[in-house]
C-alpha cells in the first residue's frame, strides 16, 4: 500500500489542493486575499488560491505528525523575521489562517479532535491521501520504471 511517505510532497499537496477546491465546506474567507500569513512575511501570498494549498499542506502535516495541536502548526508555518541588523528571530504564523483552515477541514469531515492531544485525520482523509498517493506513484512509475516494484 502506498502512503504519503512514498511520493513527492509537492505533487501530493497540489493534487489534494485540487480535490479540496471541489469540497463545499472548504473555501477561503473574505480576508484571505488581503492578509499576510504571519508577522514574519512582508506581503500576502502571491498565489491567489493559496488557501487550498494551505489546507492540503495541513492535511499532509497532520497525517505525518498527528496528533498535532494548533500552536505546533503555527510554529511550523512560521518563519524568520529580520529586524534591522539584529539577528533574525522566529515568529509563528498567523493563528487565524491555521485555525480557520482546521475548522473548515473539521466541518468537511477530514479532521477530528483527539481530546487534549490535538487534531488527527479521520478515516475519510486517510483514505483520500493514500488513494492520491497511489495514483501519483503510478504516474511517476511510468516515467521511472524502477519504481514500479513499489506498487
Amino acid at each position: 500500500m502506498t502512503t504519503v511517505h512514498d511520493v513527492p510532497q509537492q505533487i501530493l499537496i497540489a493534487r489534494i489542493a485540487d480535490h479540496l477546491r471541489h469540497v463545499s465546506q472548504v473555501a477561503p474567507p473574505q480576508w484571505a486575499a488581503y492578509a499576510k500569513t504571519g508577522s514574519h512575511t512582508q506581503r500576502q501570498p502571491a498565489e491567489k488560491d493559496w488557501w487550498y494549498t494551505r489546507c492540503a499542506s495541513l492535511l499532509r502535516k497532520i497525517y505525518v505528525h498527528g496528533p498535532v495541536g494548533l500552536s505546533q502548526l503555527e510554529s511550523d508555518y512560521g518563519g524568520r523575521k529580520e529586524i534591522g541588523y539584529f539577528p533574525g528571530h522566529h515568529r509563528d504564523a498567523g493563528g487565524s489562517a491555521v485555525r480557520k483552515a482546521i475548522q473548515q477541514l473539521e466541518s468537511a469531515g477530514l479532521v477530528a479532535k483527539q481530546g487534549k492531544k490535538g487534531r488527527i485525520l479521520t478515516g475519510k482523509a486517510v483514505s483520500l491521501l493514500d488513494r492520491q498517493s497511489t495514483e501519483i506513484l503510478k504516474e511517476v512509475a511510468k516515467t521511472r520504471p524502477e519504481l514500479a516494484k513499489y506498487l
